[in-house]
């Protein structure tokens, strides 16, 4: 019994935990990208510089409150300088949909066209990252790293394997739960929140009804800023932040969209989860988890790891490819791209 407890502990520590810690980070994001599909009708490939952008603004804010001394002690000061960040990141998508897409969507352009421009507003967003903050990798996490270690978890037990909780981990689950409960709640319950609903469904007749398209651009900027800052912010607190990693992210970012129906925006959510756990299950060694199930004589050699770490993006492609060809639509039945 105490075998299975410890594979299970195993489990937690290297599968479960960091799952559902990378799954918020990607369903925030394919969130994100599905308010932008389903109401301005373009696939927004710029999405991952939004998060990196915002990122970073939280960064130059925690740079700066901690060289005043200002904290939140336990807590990272991140937290602290994210509403910053946020507002940084909703001007940028404002001023991108003002000076660059309006224009292509008042021109009734393709969608292609709009996702090409977005390609080129993802290169000039990216360039003004490097120049601002370089290419190298930047850790911005303070406070208590830890909420549990796994040597306390062993005393506390007496089992071999310890949990270790990061706090980053359990800060990113915890706002994840509470921006999608508020979004969700907005969309169902708020006027706006059902025009903007309308506005997706069927545009000309979402006009004809009296309501002002402006308004429901303006205020999918103002949701897709927030689930773009916080998080690009929570993805670098949780491990690190360097600016080719966002442009990495946006491939499991639009396969998490895609597998959970495109345009759903409960879908995007799952396929977030769907992509993060499928990532670190395939990439996983599973070598000290079968010792603990295993017989002596059966234990493995070898990792026993289907694939290697470095092709994680490998397995968001293959997901992505698979759902296309067997459901395009998705697992919520999105629009069909």
């Amino acid at each position: 019994m105490t075998d299975i407890i410890n594979s299970i502990v195993v489990l937690l520590n290297f599968v479960i935990i960091p799952g559902l810690s990378y799954g918020s980070q990607l369903a925030l994001g394919a969130l994100g990208v599905t308010f932008v599909y389903a109401i301005l009708r373009f696939a927004n490939f710029a999405h991952g510089e939004l998060m990196s952008f915002g990122a970073m603004i939280t960064i130059l804010f925690t740079w700066f409150f901690q060289s005043q001394n200002i904290g939140l002690g336990v807590l990272p000061t991140a937290l602290l300088a994210l509403p910053f960040g946020i507002l940084a990141t909703i001007i940028l998508g404002l001023l991108s949909d003002k000076f660059v897409f309006k224009y292509y969507r008042t021109q009734k352009s393709v969608p292609v066209v709009l996702a090409m421009v977005s390609i080129g507003v993802m290169f000039v967003v990216n360039a003004i990252i490097r120049i601002i903050v370089g290419t190298e990798t930047i850790k911005f996490s303070d406070g208590q790293k830890f909420i549990m270690k796994a040597k306390q978890f062993k005393v506390m037990t007496g089992l071999n394997e310890g949990l270790a909780l990061k706090s980053s981990q359990v800060i990113t689950i915890l706002i994840t739960i509470a921006l999608l409960t508020f979004t969700f709640w907005f969309l169902q319950k708020t006027k706006t929140g059902k025009s903007m609903r309308a506005f997706s469904d069927n545009e000309d007749l979402a006009l004809l009804s009296g309501i002002n398209p402006d308004r429901v651009v303006f205020i999918t900027w103002l949701i897709v800023g927030t689930l773009a800052c916080v998080a690009g912010s929570l993805y670098g607190l949780d491990k690190s932040y360097k600016p080719i990693i966002y442009l990495n992210l946006v491939l499991p970012i639009f396969a998490s969209a895609i597998v959970g129906g495109i345009g759903s925006p409960f879908g995007a959510v799952v396929g977030g989860y769907v992509i993060a756990f499928s990532e670190i299950m395939v990439t996983y060694a599973y070598k000290k988890f079968l010792k603990y199930l295993l017989p002596e004589n059966l234990e493995p050699s070898s990792l026993v790891q289907l694939l290697s770490t470095d092709y994680k993006f490998a397995v968001s492609f293959t997901i992505l490819v698979i759902v296309l060809l067997i459901r395009p639509s998705g697992i919520f039945r999105g629009k069909v791209l």
